[in-house]
């Protein structure tokens, strides 16, 4: 919604949402106009690396700020490549963070240049950001990412009819082509649907099916991992919408197992592993994360932040450098009994630092809880996922939502 009303800003007329319906009426690619006031990205670290790609290409100047949360968040991985580029940005801080003052190309005199650019980390956000910033530069614009990460700005790009090139881990867009419109069908979001996932794994006598959520390969970490926790996990009616790939998802309660993480899958679940980590403490024995330095820099430093909210609820957990070793306190059971109705956590307050994953994670937990869960800054749950509360308490957990 904020990235919304940052184009509604530069002048976009955007009718909706509606019944989940958006009609957005194209300017063409020089088209947008500058906005009289800061864009504001609210809880959106997504939103704004992504727009500082396009706005480093524009004739005009801009400022991309955020809430308190994102305003902590590191600019400089986005900010210093774009410089490469020709882009003119100022981030704030000695941290390099928001809010971004970025100088218009009229007033640099030049374009954008292409640039060839090897990522120290798999991250869709600085590829996406760099590959918009080359649909205005002259030349080609090369990304090459170490491990593969979430394509979906490439599949979009190419569904408006914009040349791209993927050699392997190698992504190039030449400037100046046109995006021309079309109708385009959003699948529903694993991210979102690994909460309902999880929940439905650790609890007893479940089944829940979600439908025709997309399972885009770059995304389906979270399904791999669980699978390799011992999950009961199964995938129907695949087809593919608005070029991305879908399926309906059915989880059953299931005895889960710890595992080590292969690091490979850690890119492709990067968002999900605060709930992974509640699916964790369910499970029987030892689960060991490694290589997760990014989650340190999401919303929140999500290692800590949730390792101090499962210790405070009675789990074991050790935190690494680079992720988390967690005891988990499933029930030994034989193979065919599912042992998912004794109490894992215990009670507690839990600070979510204002990250909406963290709060919904720790929600997920109630289930397994003995006492209640109270969760402190909760608001952010509408930056992905508004109604979250309402359909959890669907499915059949208890949240009440206060008012602060």
């Amino acid at each position: 919604l904020a990235t919304l009303q940052a184009f509604r800003d530069m002048g976009v007329t955007i009718e909706g949402p509606d019944n989940g319906n958006l009609t957005i009426h194209g300017v063409g690619m020089n088209g947008l106009k500058p906005s009289k006031t800061p864009l504001y990205m609210g809880n959106s670290g997504t939103s704004m690396r992504l727009l500082a790609g396009i706005l480093a290409a524009q004739a005009f100047d801009s400022v991309l700020t955020g809430d308190t949360s994102l305003n902590k968040r590191p600019m400089e991985r986005v900010a210093a490549p774009l410089r490469q580029m020709g882009a003119v940005i100022q981030s704030t801080g000695q941290k390099g963070t928001a809010p971004l003052s970025i100088t218009g190309r009229d007033t640099v005199g030049k374009p954008l240049k292409g640039i060839d650019y090897e990522m120290p980390v798999a991250s869709a956000q600085i590829k996406s950001c760099l590959l918009l910033a080359g649909l205005w530069a002259e030349g080609t614009t090369t990304v090459t990412q170490p491990e593969v990460s979430r394509d979906h700005t490439e599949r979009m790009l190419s569904a408006f009819g914009y040349p791209v090139t993927v050699d392997g881990n190698r992504i190039s867009v030449e400037g100046g082509g046109t995006l021309t419109g079309g109708d385009i069908a959003v699948p529903a979001d694993i991210s979102s649907a690994a909460f309902f996932m999880v929940a439905a794994a650790i609890s007893q006598d479940s089944e829940l099916t979600l439908k025709q959520v997309g399972i885009n390969p770059t995304r389906t970490g979270i399904i791999d991992i669980l699978k390799l926790m011992q999950a009961d996990i199964s995938l129907s009616n695949e087809t593919h919408v608005g070029g991305e790939p879908v399926a309906d998802i059915t989880i059953r309660g299931s005895n889960l197992v710890g595992i080590e993480i292969p690091e490979h899958l850690v890119p492709l679940a990067i968002d999900e592993f605060p709930v992974l980590f509640i699916a964790a403490s369910c499970a029987q024995g030892r689960t060991v994360l490694t290589g997760a330095k990014e989650l340190r820099v999401k919303e929140s430093d999500r290692i800590a932040v949730m390792a101090d909210g499962l210790q405070t609820l009675g789990v074991d957990c050790t935190v690494t450098d680079d992720g988390l070793i967690i005891e988990g306190k499933g029930s030994k059971s034989n193979l065919n009994e599912v042992k998912n109705s004794e109490a894992v956590f215990g009670g507690g307050h839990i600070v979510s630092h204002h990250d909406h994953r963290i709060a919904m994670s720790f929600a997920v937990a109630s289930l397994r809880a003995s006492q209640q869960i109270n969760i402190e800054g909760v608001e952010t749950v509408n930056t992905s996922f508004p109604g979250f509360a309402e359909l959890a308490n669907q499915i059949g957990m208890s949240i009440d939502v206060v008012s602060a």
